[in-house]
């Protein structure tokens, strides 16, 4: 058990964690001399970590995922979801949504597209929740940062949030609430293509490159935040606000990522240097969850496609379910650290 135990932090630590480069690059620094014990000095050596940790760690995942995605496209998507109902076709649409990796706006035309094409309304929601809030990258990142327990828990609570979310929209009948013109949108069957290997992994280099330009900003942003919250700004502030003397930290966490856009790899670094401030597990998780599946920039657009009664029952759904899922994991924090 200590052997497996040993083997498991070295690849927490070492191979996802990479803190062989973090100690490359403060070696650098320090031969440079850079004094490394200043707040300058600590937050460039975080910064150029992190960016170089994260973005060559979703570089490879994406190539992965990507190869993988190659096998299903939309068409066939559509098949296998509309083959079943209920919980079990919802959960195929949360499960479907971690094979994604989209921001919330990038979703959206997808979330059109199954809707268009007959899915159950519930479905499409639970993947729409699920797609942006829950990325096997993001889940292979976290478990770099925060260990797997965390980063599981991560992955569960997105995937249970998105098939109860998607679930209480399908129960509610909320069909005609979509836009007229989602249904109208002329459905075309493209037939599959025959890919080769050679195919599949020129595609998996496009998808790669093109979701890092995309993301770049906003890791670029999202760990810069992160060192200035991790050197700069007092324990005591970040206690006072978010830590678990103030009741109502998690809602802050939610309110405050609300307006908020970013992909999920931008606060990864931001819910990195909030955890060593000592900010509960779960303001953290309300704080993640708020900014990646309900950005305003992906509220706006999501209302292009449903009316106004279907769009604030689901912010109002996620909402309260990201708020009672922070609350329930600050008050279950001594299970998972």
């Amino acid at each position: 058990m200590q052997i497996i135990e040993t083997v498991l932090l070295f690849i927490q630590n070492q191979v996802l964690g990479m803190k062989w480069l973090n100690e490359l690059i403060g070696f650098g620094l320090s031969s440079l001399g850079m004094d490394l014990s200043t707040r300058i000095g600590s937050s460039i050596q975080f910064f150029i970590y992190d960016v170089i940790k994260i973005l060559l760690l979703l570089s490879i995942l994406i190539f992965i995922i990507s190869y993988v995605q190659s096998y299903f496209p939309p068409e066939r998507t559509k098949r296998i979801l509309g083959k079943y109902k209920g919980i079990v076709a919802n959960t195929l649409g949360a499960l479907l949504g971690t094979v994604t990796p989209f921001c919330s706006c990038s979703s959206i035309p997808l979330f059109i597209g199954f809707t268009n094409a007959g899915l159950p309304i519930g479905v499409t929601f639970s993947f729409l929740i699920s797609s942006p809030l829950v990325d096997l990258g993001a889940f292979i990142l976290l478990v770099s940062i925060f260990g797997v327990k965390i980063a599981i828990i991560y992955v569960v609570v997105g995937l249970i949030l998105a098939v109860v979310g998607g679930t209480v929209i399908d129960k509610l009948h909320m069909e005609n609430e979509v836009e007229d013109y989602v249904h109208q949108i002329t459905s075309i069957n493209i037939e599959e293509p025959d890919l080769s290997k050679s195919d599949r992994i020129e595609y998996a280099k496009e998808q790669t490159l093109q979701t890092v330009k995309k993301v770049f900003v906003y890791v670029l942003v999202g760990v810069g935040v992160g060192a200035v919250i991790h050197n700069w700004i007092p324990q005591e502030w970040i206690q006072s606000i978010l830590g678990s003397e103030n009741p109502f930290s998690v809602i802050i966490a939610t309110l405050v990522g609300l307006p908020m856009y970013a992909d999920i790899f931008g606060t990864i670094p931001i819910a990195e240097a909030l955890f060593t401030k000592g900010v509960g597990v779960g303001t953290i998780l309300a704080f993640m969850m708020a900014v990646t599946a309900l950005s305003l920039p992906s509220i706006i657009m999501l209302r292009k496609a449903v009316k106004p009664k279907l769009l604030i029952l689901f912010v109002s759904i996620v909402t309260i379910g990201i708020i009672l899922i922070g609350y329930l994991f600050n008050a279950l924090q001594f299970m998972f650290i």
